[in-house]
């Protein structure tokens, strides 16, 4: 049988986040996927539980470039480093990292990025005040997606 690759997964999960309200259960050698959309937030999915062996690096597919993030002028955005799961907190029912109108300094964590259960911490990379959360929690992102926007400090 034939092993999926990342591709493969991140088509499966651009074909799940078009449609509106489902569930959905993949289970392909070790590879276990359960994504469940609630009908009330078509943008949002509720959870993403995959596990796999870690493949071996192998060079990045070439796929469709993704449609562009605009920023607006004299904003910096903390951007999605790759496809995964953005969380406003350390934990379900924590207090989120940065509410609009914090001030942050450069190495300051601003969210968890999750990507097949390998968690992150995202920094704010410049000090200033938070004027956007684009994101909702617990959402499934694009590569390159922007998730917080950042006032420069003057």
């Amino acid at each position: 049988m034939a092993e999926l690759t990342q591709e493969d997964v991140r088509q499966i999960l651009e074909i799940i986040d078009r449609m509106q309200d489902c569930e959905v259960r993949i289970e392909i050698g070790e590879l276990k996927l359960h994504v469940s959309r609630r009908p009330d937030s078509a943008a949002a999915v509720e959870r993403v539980a995959a596990t796999a062996p870690q493949p071996a690096p192998q060079a990045p597919p070439a796929h469709r470039p993704a449609a562009p993030h605009e920023v607006p002028a004299g904003q910096t955005a903390v951007r999605a480093p790759t496809m995964g799961t953005f969380y406003r907190a350390s934990s379900p029912g924590a207090k989120p990292f940065v509410e609009v109108g914090d001030r942050v300094q450069p190495e300051d964590t601003v969210a968890v990025f999750e990507v097949m259960k390998l968690f992150s911490s995202l920094k704010a990379q410049v000090a200033g005040t938070v004027t956007a959360i684009l994101v909702a929690n617990e959402t499934l992102v694009e590569a390159d997606q922007p998730l917080i926007l950042i006032a420069p400090a003057t």
